[in-house]
């Protein structure tokens, strides 16, 4: 093996599978969710500025500092720990600390992100949330706090991980604008089972809110999607109208399909995003392996009855948009044909009339080889008069019976030769 060279991407290759542990977090504790996408071109972006970013957050602390071409960073800054980590469409921080605030889900766990810093984020922010960890109650009093810190109607409770911790959460920005999630952990989950659970927390809120970018994506094609189906209709229905100019209409048709296209391409990744937002968000979930909580309704079912029907609009609008673009092309194919068609059928009448015309020429042709023949052999015949009279005299034959002599001779050599000359021609 020490002869064998490695494969200059083994090690990074291997290490990216560990790159990114689970926190390891004592109960009970908080934490402080934050993840920043740039309004455009989130996959083009700059990622040193990311990292620019949180060097500047680490100095404040004096932190120590990632390595150079980091997506993830793990460390002190000073009472707390921040984990960091760089992903295609955005970077998130998340902040974590021994204990409980005095007010549960205090939105001065925050204020650790100065306000200065936030201001000079390179991007907005799409997601935050409080986390609060405690220690298992009686049922009873689990209750009690989750209906009175959040919103009954959309409040899903649910035991998690083989009953080691109750998760619950209404999906809701609070005041402060944080999504608020409570977990009470039972004595038997370890540190690392409520490191993984807070972390598939946050996970399930931002890969579900950047799922909802393809919503709104959806919903700004909305009006643009209906005009072109309208406008496709109605040419089709020009295609089979009496009448109508199959060339303009061809025209029209390239038209819509050229925008059809210009709005596939450009909708292309936030439609495939969203669906692999969409399969980490339900991955994340099951994960959790779910059981109902005293009759309340489970993260599951609160996706499948408010997160599920917006995935299934982004995909029946993706479906449709294609759909069009498929009508769009079978329609052009089909006007092409009738434009073939009909242009081969000027063709056959061009040719016809063509093989009219040269009938007529051949004919007309002939008539003149005729009077050719005529005008070539009257001349030939009196040049072989005037070269024959000597000789005719010496054999008394007179003039006119040496033209009479002369002329069938001429004229079958004439016609001979003029036949010759057109069947070599063609």
């Amino acid at each position: 093996m020490s002869q064998l060279q490695d494969h200059p991407l083994r090690y990074q290759m291997i290490n990216e599978l560990h790159a990114r542990p689970f926190p390891v977090l004592s109960v009970p504790c908080r934490a402080a969710y934050l993840a920043i996408k740039p309004v455009s071109n989130a996959v083009g972006r700059d990622r040193d500025l990311d990292r620019a970013h949180l060097i500047a957050l680490l100095d404040r602390y004096g932190a120590k500092h990632p390595q150079p071409g980091a997506t993830h960073y793990f460390g002190d800054i000073g009472k707390f720990r921040l984990k960091w980590e760089s992903h295609t469409e955005f970077v998130t921080y998340t902040i974590f600390a021994e204990g409980l605030s005095e007010t549960p889900f205090d939105a001065r766990d925050f204020e650790v992100f100065p306000s200065e810093w936030l201001g000079a984020a390179p991007g907005v922010v799409t997601s935050s949330a409080l986390i609060r960890v405690e220690a298992e109650a009686d049922d009873t009093v689990i209750e009690k706090k989750v209906d009175e810190w959040f919103v009954t109607e959309s409040l899903a409770v649910s035991q998690v991980l083989d009953d080691s911790a109750v998760v619950a959460g209404d999906f809701r920005l609070d005041t402060a604008g944080h999504m608020r999630f409570a977990i009470f952990v039972t004595p038997e989950a370890g540190s690392r089972r409520v490191g993984r659970i807070v972390q598939r927390i946050c996970e399930i809120e931002t890969y579900k809110t950047m799922s909802m970018l393809g919503l709104t994506r959806v919903r700004e094609l909305g009006p643009q999607i209906g005009e072109i189906d309208v406008r496709l209709n109605a040419l089709m229905d020009d295609m089979t109208g009496i009448g109508s100019e199959p060339a303009e209409t061809l025209e029209a048709l390239l038209k819509v399909s050229s925008e059809l296209e210009g709005i596939l391409a450009s909708s292309s990744f936030r439609f495939g995003a969203t669906g692999a937002y969409e399969a980490l968000v339900n991955q994340r979930t099951s994960i959790l392996r779910e059981e109902r909580f005293k009759g309340r309704q489970t993260i599951a079912e609160f996706m499948m009855r408010r997160f599920d029907p917006a995935m299934r609009t982004v995909k029946s609008t993706e479906t449709r948009m294609k759909t069009l673009a498929e009508r769009a092309m079978r329609a052009g194919d089909l006007l092409r044909t009738r434009v073939d068609v009909e242009r081969s059928a000027q063709n056959q009448k061009l040719l016809e009339s063509m093989d009219r015309r040269a009938d007529a020429q051949l004919k007309l042709q002939r008539t003149v080889e005729g009077f050719s023949v005529a005008a070539i052999s009257y001349y030939a015949v009196n040049l072989l008069g005037y070269l024959s009279y000597p000789f005719a005299e010496g054999l008394g034959l007179s003039k006119g019976m040496t033209l009479a002599i002369v002329t069938p001779i001429v004229l079958a050599l004439v016609f001979v030769m003029v036949r010759k000359m057109r069947n070599r021609l063609e």
